[in-house]
């Protein structure tokens, strides 16, 4: 396993990390998403840590708690083997109190969370939502005493626009608060919106990125194909409406090109599509989900190997998009180009 540092902190992470959304599966969501219990999330977590995956996220909203609980009663007796990362900030009820960043919900929730994880500490705290009306400076004053006190080692967000993260960056500069070092963003063949403003971004203030829903939102698995119906076993049936939007022709132009790579190198389509990210900038850890341990047994084979320049080139063309103003003159305009290059470069007959 390739272990990168995190954004610009001391902290080594593995590239492949599990996400534990499919654990505890309760909820019209979550439930769509999996249900693994303590049993199972053991031996995947078994599996986990022989390949060299020591990370492991999840969030208080995932089940309502019920990740979080699972997680922590797997990982009993090999707490110290692991990194447990987890989000805070989406509702977790109806009342007033039960959502956002405020220095009351942020006390309260990590000391839930501490419970539910049956630990002392979280090595990764990420905000998993910005919030509009809780001041920056509340926020980060919250975490830096949280962090003083040992309950939580590293702070990042999640879902952050470009000056939402940057306003919070620039707030713990000038006060000295901790700085967050990871963004937890949506990225992936079918989904490069990242690569606009996140990732220039990321790269100028040294933020990572943990890349979440990788097969975007389970659409490269390779059972999507255009003409065909979906799977009988699918999140899109039950969860489409609220994952990212992907355009069809999009979707399967992307996947003509992955049956290619994957007839000439012998891998899965999710192999190729989450190697693809690993060679991507900014990317620290792709979160890779399982609902068993055949499907997480393929995606740990997304690593050891590598996509030629020409084979990412390929996928660079079928994915590419022209971004949205005002980043797309940077794009597609040489003037522009000379004075701001975008951190990837798009296919001129794409633009």
């Amino acid at each position: 396993m390739d272990y990168r540092q995190l954004g610009a902190s001391g902290l080594k992470v593995p590239a492949l990390s599990f996400g534990a959304g499919t654990f505890g599966g309760q909820g019209p969501l979550f439930s769509a998403w999996g249900d693994t219990r303590v049993e199972e999330a053991r031996r995947l977590i078994d599996i986990c840590l022989e390949a060299g995956v020591t990370l492991f996220d999840t969030a208080d909203v995932y089940s309502n708690g019920a990740s979080e609980e699972t997680l922590g009663e797997a990982l009993q007796g090999r707490r110290d083997e692991a990194l447990i990362s987890t989000k805070i900030g989406l509702p977790m009820g109806d009342g007033p109190l039960d959502a956002g960043n405020s220095r009351l919900r942020l006390v309260r929730g990590v000391e839930a969370a501490l419970k539910r994880l049956r630990t002392d500490r979280i090595d990764l705290l990420q905000l998993h939502a910005f919030d509009a009306f809780t001041p920056v400076e509340e926020t980060l004053s919250a975490l830096d005493d949280l962090v003083r006190a040992g309950k939580i080692l590293y702070v990042g967000a999640s879902n952050f626009s470009g000056w939402h993260l940057m306003k919070s960056l620039a707030a713990a500069d000038r006060h000295g608060w901790p700085r967050y070092i990871v963004h937890q963003a949506y990225y992936s063949l079918v989904g490069r919106d990242y690569e606009w403003e996140l990732m220039p971004l990321g790269l100028d203030q040294g933020v990572g990125a943990m890349v979440w829903s990788p097969l975007g939102w389970g659409r490269l698995t390779g059972k999507i194909r255009r003409g065909q119906p979906l799977p009988k076993v699918s999140r899109l049936h039950e969860t489409a409406d609220i994952g990212p939007p992907v355009d069809d022709e999009l979707l399967y132009g992307v996947v003509d090109i992955l049956d290619e790579i994957a007839a000439e190198t012998g891998r899965t389509i999710p192999q190729i599509a989450i190697n693809w990210l690993l060679q991507r900038p900014t990317v620290s850890s792709v979160i890779i989900g399982a609902r068993n341990e055949g499907q997480l047994r393929d995606n740990l084979g997304a690593v050891g190997w590598s996509l030629s320049a020409e084979q990412i080139a390929r996928l660079d063309a079928a994915s590419a998009v022209t971004p949205a103003y005002p980043y797309y003159p940077y794009w597609r305009n040489a003037g522009f180009s000379a004075v701001n290059p975008p951190p990837v470069t798009i296919p001129a007959e794409a633009a």
